[in-house]
């Protein structure tokens, strides 16, 4: 090794200007070394942070093929193998993290910790003792300059003194400047050498470890399996899409002629199908408004004896038209100066339904389809038992593919269908004595609001009892009354944002089956009688009561109390759908309440049961108190009788002193308690008051001591025939 330039020791207290020379020479090298050292353990804390942010990342990403799990992808099923690989990917990049944690520990030792020290104890170490030579070095030209100055005939013995501290000062602090910057140059090397050192050998543990972790037969195979699996994948993606672009080419040779509205005249004429007993397609239906017609356009199809619409954003179709009844008849007609358009009258209900078709062609074939369904469903031919199965058939298949939350069951039930689109409850049909409802049971399907007044009104267009205004049979005044009181005795309080779709009136009061069944008959029936509406309110769950809230302007639109709560239930299929059962304690009946929130069902069942468990508890407690305080009312009882005997005795002869002392009780005294000496005037209005008072008090003069003496004696007795009462109890 070469001999290191160095700054000499003996020469530090003469401080020659060849000395000064060469130490300004260390200084500057100790200054570049400072600035190059700072820019290496820059390198070095990126460094350190990309593996940090490496490490994370991995993290993050094994935590994202583990979520997808979670996802509810709506063609994905539950248990697929995607899943199960994704799960075995997230495995492996856990032990990739794990390894990249122990590389960043020990980059984190061996790179950065000898960097960071090295410039915190030597660097910034030359730095500080170089300000302490350049104070010392001006402290000690002072001096000096001072001694120089002093003259002849004055005492130098203190100024000598104190250039001998600054001398001394001097030459301590450059020699300890010189010797740190001499260790500097040994110095460099080191600190310069060992993080470089230190990265490499984490490095070389890292793969060493990786190789034992990643390298391993287990990962090899299912590597190898993964990619198969990918190939063949992507092999039969290139089938399916040959198949596909085979079959897009094979649709546009076949759809040549739909695409053109009017066919042209040089395309062969193809004849309307009028056998057709179903159709579906996209037309436009006329609409009045205030100035003019409108015209929508739908998608239209035929099911169950009815023309259904449906616009893009629906589900499901509402009802247009029955096509079941009486009297209606598909014609060609002309309106606001359009093309194919063809009329659906009623002869019942005088009602007029105005369509329009792309074509002549089509507008042919819906005549005829529409006719022929008319025709099918018995007014044209067929005995009225017929007709009346054939509706019944109709509707229920209507009611069990229209029901967003339809059960398979044999023994579902049919809603007949709505006479008018203005109305708010729906009869159902008498399904025999196995069903769970009653005969034409109205169905519900509008929530009144506070303004409304709660009473029963009649349903003339349909059968079945009396329809009320507010289904639930609550005074809403009474209600918001008591609502700030409810609201701050609630031990538990949860609030949700709910759309009411239904009640209607039930044989029984639980069981999950029957909510489930109530919920479809509900959907059923809005789905056939195109019932849109829907009240949103939003319903408080507390441990007092159940309110839905009008949320427009907080006013409570019905109340249940906890304990009329007989069953709730969410639907199995739709986490959406939720119904409650009612009991209805003046008219001994049930009522199931169907509802749509927005978050889960299940999360609004809990809390109804959380609320109807505290209160049920409350109830409880209440309950033992009271019967602790009916028997501590007992005892008292039978010491107030004691006591009253007591007292009625001891009043007894209160009264007797009374009289006795009634003469004396009007006579004034002296100081000396005795009688005044009257006048005879005086004696004679004395005597006179006297003889008045006797007067009163001989009208009657046994008679109420004797009553009291009796009213004891019954005291008495009727205390003792209680003590034994109580005796024998």
């Amino acid at each position: 090794m070469p001999e290191m330039p160095k700054l000499h020791l003996e020469d530090a207290l003469e401080d020659s200007p060849q000395t000064r020379n060469l130490l300004s020479v260390f200084e500057k090298d100790a200054m570049v070394l400072k600035k190059y050292s700072m820019g290496l353990h820059n390198c070095c804390q990126r460094v350190m942070s990309a593996q940090n942010e490496l490490c994370a990342a991995t993290q993050s990403l094994s935590q994202h093929l583990r979520n997808y799990e979670l996802q509810k992808f709506p063609l994905e099923t539950e248990n697929s193998i995607l899943t199960s690989t994704l799960e075995q990917f997230a495995a492996y990049l856990d032990n990739i993290s794990s390894l990249q944690q122990v590389l960043s520990a020990q980059f984190s030792e061996t790179m950065m910790y000898p960097m960071t020290k090295a410039i915190q104890a030597d660097l910034d170490e030359i730095s500080t003792m170089y300000e302490m030579f350049q104070i010392a070095t001006h402290e000690h030209e002072h001096a000096m300059t001072r001694f120089m100055k002093m003259p002849k005939k004055k005492d130098v013995q203190e100024v000598n003194e104190e250039l001998y501290m600054m001398r001394k000062k001097y030459h301590q602090t450059s020699l300890h400047y010189y010797s740190a910057l001499n260790a500097l140059q040994y110095k460099r090397k080191c600190f310069l050498l060992e993080p470089i050192i230190g990265y490499l050998h984490a490095q070389r543990a890292y793969f060493s470890m990786g190789q034992e972790t990643v390298c391993k037969q287990e990962m090899e195979e299912f590597l190898q399996n993964i990619s198969a699996s990918i190939q063949g994948v992507q092999a039969e993606l290139q089938v399916e899409t040959k198949k596909t672009v085979d079959l897009i080419d094979n649709l546009e040779q076949q759809s040549l002629h739909m695409y053109h509205a009017e066919p042209p005249i040089n395309m062969p004429y193809i004849p309307p199908n009028i056998n057709l007993a179903q159709k579906s397609g996209y037309l436009f239906q006329r609409s009045k408004q205030l100035i003019g017609n409108k015209w929508d356009r739908c998608f239209f199809f035929t099911q169950g004896g009815n023309l259904m619409s449906q616009s893009r954003d629906e589900v499901a179709g509402s009802l247009v038209l029955d096509l079941n009844e009486e009297g209606v008849f598909a014609e060609p007609t002309e309106a606001d100066d359009r093309r194919n358009v063809f009329q659906l009258s009623t002869a019942k209900h005088r009602r007029l339904v105005v369509l329009q078709a792309e074509n002549e062609r089509e507008r042919d074939e819906w005549i005829s389809t529409l006719n022929n369904v008319v025709r099918d469903s018995g007014f044209v031919r067929g005995t009225k038992a017929q007709q009346q199965q054939q509706v019944k058939e109709r509707l229920g298949s209507t009611s069990s593919q229209k029901s967003a939350t339809s059960n398979s069951s044999p023994e579902q039930e049919s809603v007949p269908k709505a006479k008018s689109e203005s109305q708010s409850s729906a009869p159902t049909p008498s399904t025999g004595p196995n069903s769970p409802f009653l005969p034409e049971t109205p169905i519900q399907f509008d929530l009144c609001s506070p303004e409304d007044q709660n009473g029963a009104t009649v349903n003339k267009s349909l059968p079945g009892p009396p329809k009320r205004i507010n289904p639930f049979d609550q005074s809403a005044t009474d209600v918001i009354d008591a609502l700030d009181q409810a609201i701050d005795n609630a031990a538990f309080i949860e609030s949700f944002l709910v759309r009411f779709l239904g009640s209607m009136e039930v044989k029984q009061d639980r069981g999950e089956k029957l909510v489930h069944e109530t919920i479809r008959q509900i959907m059923a029936a809005r789905a056939i009688h195109n019932v849109f509406k829907m009240t949103e309110s939003r319903m408080i769950v507390s441990s007092e009561c159940m309110r839905l809230i009008e949320p427009s302007n907080n006013t409570v639109r019905v109340q249940f109390a906890l304990e009329d709560i007989s069953y709730w239930a969410a639907h199995h299929e739709n986490n959406r759908l939720f119904g409650f059962i009612t009991r209805n304690k003046g008219e001994g009946s049930y009522a199931c309440h169907v509802f749509e929130c927005n978050v889960s069902a299940a999360e609004i069942c809990n809390a109804i049961g959380t609320a109807t468990k505290m209160a049920f508890h409350a109830l409880m407690e209440k309950k033992a108190a009271e019967k602790i305080r009916t028997l501590k009312d007992k005892e008292k009882d039978g010491a107030a009788d004691e006591n009253l005997l007591l007292a009625n005795i001891s009043q007894l002869e209160d009264k007797e002193e009374e009289e006795e002392s009634l003469l004396s009780s009007n006579l004034p005294l002296s100081s000396d308690k005795n009688y005044m000496k009257l006048s005879a005037e005086d004696e004679q209005d004395m005597m006179d008051e006297m003889d008045k008072e006797m007067g009163e008090l001989d009208i009657k003069p046994e008679s109420p001591r004797a009553g009291e003496q009796t009213s004891a004696e019954e005291s008495s007795g009727k205390s003792e025939q209680t003590k034994d009462d109580e005796s024998i109890a």
